[in-house]
């Protein structure tokens, strides 16, 4: 995986860096301190991976993440844990709290890994299998209008009928192909190809009008926009 790293402290980078060297299919590009210098280099240089702080002097590091248009896997490496449910929201593969030991950098760097192997793998899927009840049921992503999560479920809402699932929101969102859907509230994803409408506060599907947060109307606007 092709990673960067951006941090306003140099100690935390050379921390990164080591770590980052002991992990074998990480490949560390480059470490700024300089988010937009980093900015400049993404314009330029796709990356699979991205290590963020948060708070930094120029930019935090929410504000820079959202205002990518092609979002690399994200850890989140910070010494704050107050803005840990926000990673959640904003898909974050980890959340490293400062100082993260050796072990713990790897584990994050694991999952990442993980589901980078399954982006790339199911590029050339065109459905999933969802579990609900005692069966795994096959449902094409074509299918798929929005997903809407309820308490420790997740419903698939297709066309002619709901899928109920219990799983958690963010294992159903790592099972769909990034360039098709986009989240556009903490409880909603939705199929970009089945939007008709968008609102200020709302997109509309199949006659559905589903809330749209402003956490995400930036990230909505750019994948509209590609």
């Amino acid at each position: 995986m092709k990673a960067i790293a951006i941090d306003d402290e140099p100690i935390a980078l050379e921390i990164i860096r080591s770590h980052a060297s002991k992990v074998p299919f990480l490949d560390l590009r480059a470490e700024f301190t300089d988010a937009f210098k980093a900015l400049e280099y993404l314009q330029k240089e796709p990356i699979d991976l991205l290590f963020l702080d948060i708070k930094m002097p120029d930019i935090s590091g929410i504000d820079f993440f959202n205002s990518l248009s092609k979002k690399p896997l994200l850890i989140f490496t910070t010494a704050y844990s107050e803005h840990a449910v926000t990673s959640f929201e904003m898909d974050a593969v980890d959340y490293l709290l400062k100082p993260f030991s050796l072990s713990r950098f790897i584990k994050g760097c694991n999952k990442a890994f993980e589901l980078y192997n399954f982006r790339n793998s199911s590029e050339t899927q065109d459905h999933l299998y969802v579990k609900t009840g005692y069966e795994q049921l096959k449902i094409m992503f074509d299918e798929i209008l929005y997903l809407e999560a309820t308490g420790n479920y997740v419903t698939f809402a297709l066309k002619d009928k709901n899928v109920l699932s219990r799983s958690t929101f963010m294992e159903a969102i790592q099972l769909l192909p990034a360039e098709k859907f986009v989240r556009v509230h903490r409880s909603y994803v939705v199929a970009v190809h089945k939007i008709e409408r968008v609102e200020r506060h709302q997109v509309t599907i199949h006659q559905k009008t589903i809330p749209l947060s402003e956490a995400y109307r930036q990230n909505l606007t750019a994948v509209l926009g590609r």
